[in-house]
């Protein structure tokens, strides 16, 4: 006998505590589809919070999946700080030349003030309408940057492992800067609507830098932040693995990881042992040359190593879809979830 129908949130906060909701939770991490929905460019759709919130709204009408994303775009946060953003007609916004030259720079820097900044107040704005408009049975995914992830944006990859590598002073001060406004830019998320905050932490992962490292810098940074975030978060690493760094994800405080396209989800659901929900781990490269039959045999395949008992909300394995991906296809994932979502998952052979 299927469970009662439950609202998004409902079925989300089940999940999180490893229990069978109704159904599989699966988040669409859409951000620049809904330029495509209201045809506009991409540039054009991130101008205005209201093309956002539109987009989002017209969104999760089309796919029915259970979060609204209040994400714009990952270099919104160097944007604040003044950098350089560059728009693309096919894929997302990048960073442009790093702000910071020179290790002498960190000593002066100093962060943007969240509820001043333009860039910033854009998505608090977008926040704060879908909260109106979206009420409050959907979740609203908001999203920061980690303070150990940002300075690839904010010097380059070179100059910051350089940093990390032979100039400790300047990574402590960048650490202090940059842990005090991804805590002041979460908590303002939080403040304008947002029910969980998203923190992007790539370069935490052992395909990035050695754990001995990341044990030194990457997780007490971490620790530290989402301590003082004001709202439940979710870890993720942007497509890159995570299960060797599990046990530390844990003592972070966080209450969801994204799982790579690269790792099995059976493996990092049994690894996480409870102890997180995992999330993911549709591959949002290979999605965008999927037929929907394929579609429907990925979602398929996917809950049926990660659904049994709840803590598991499908997901792509990046965070954000591709431009590429179309319609068809996301409708696709859609309609399986749906239809193989449905708890008790009866027709997984176990």
């Amino acid at each position: 006998m299927n469970s009662p129908e439950l609202s998004s949130l409902q079925r989300v906060l089940t999940c999180l505590e490893n229990k069978e909701p109704d159904r599989v939770p699966f988040f669409l991490l859409c951000t620049m589809h809904g330029a495509r929905e209201l045809n506009l460019s991409v540039r054009e759709y991130f101008s205005k919070p209201e093309y956002v919130v539109e987009g989002q709204l017209r969104l999760r009408d089309k796919y029915r999946h259970d979060c609204f994303y209040a994400f714009f775009y990952a270099p919104v946060e160097v944007e604040a700080w003044g950098a350089e953003v560059i728009f693309f007609d096919d894929g997302p916004p990048n960073s442009g030349e790093p702000f910071i030259r020179r290790f002498e720079d960190v000593k002066k820097l100093q962060p943007p003030d969240v509820r001043n900044s333009a860039c910033l107040v854009k998505v608090l704005t977008a926040i704060a309408q879908l909260k109106e408009k979206g009420g409050p049975a959907v979740p609203i995914i908001g999203v920061v940057m980690s303070p150990f992830s940002i300075p690839i944006m904010q010097m380059g990859f070179d100059n910051y492992f350089e940093l990390i590598y032979h100039h400790p002073m300047a990574l402590e001060r960048l650490m202090q800067v940059n842990t005090s406004f991804c805590i002041e830019w979460a908590n303002a998320q939080l403040e304008a609507g947002a029910t969980a905050i998203c923190y992007f932490d790539p370069v935490a992962s052992g395909s990035i830098v050695p754990k001995d490292i990341y044990l030194q810098t990457g997780f007490p940074i971490a620790r530290q932040t989402l301590s003082k975030i004001n709202g439940p978060t979710a870890t993720l690493l942007a497509s890159a693995p995570c299960k060797s760094i599990l046990p530390e994800l844990v003592q972070t405080g966080t209450a969801v990881v994204g799982v790579s396209a690269f790792e099995d989800l059976a493996e990092v659901k049994a690894a996480a042992d409870g102890r997180l929900t995992v999330l993911g781990n549709l591959n949002g490269i290979e999605m965008s040359h999927w037929t929907p039959a394929q579609a429907e045999e990925m979602v398929k395949a996917a809950i049926a190593k990660a659904g049994p008992g709840g803590g598991f909300i499908l997901s792509d394995n990046h965070g954000e879809i591709p431009w590429q991906v179309s319609d068809g296809v996301l409708l696709a994932v859609s309609e399986a979830v749906h239809k193989w979502g449905r708890y008790p998952l009866d027709w997984i052979d176990r």
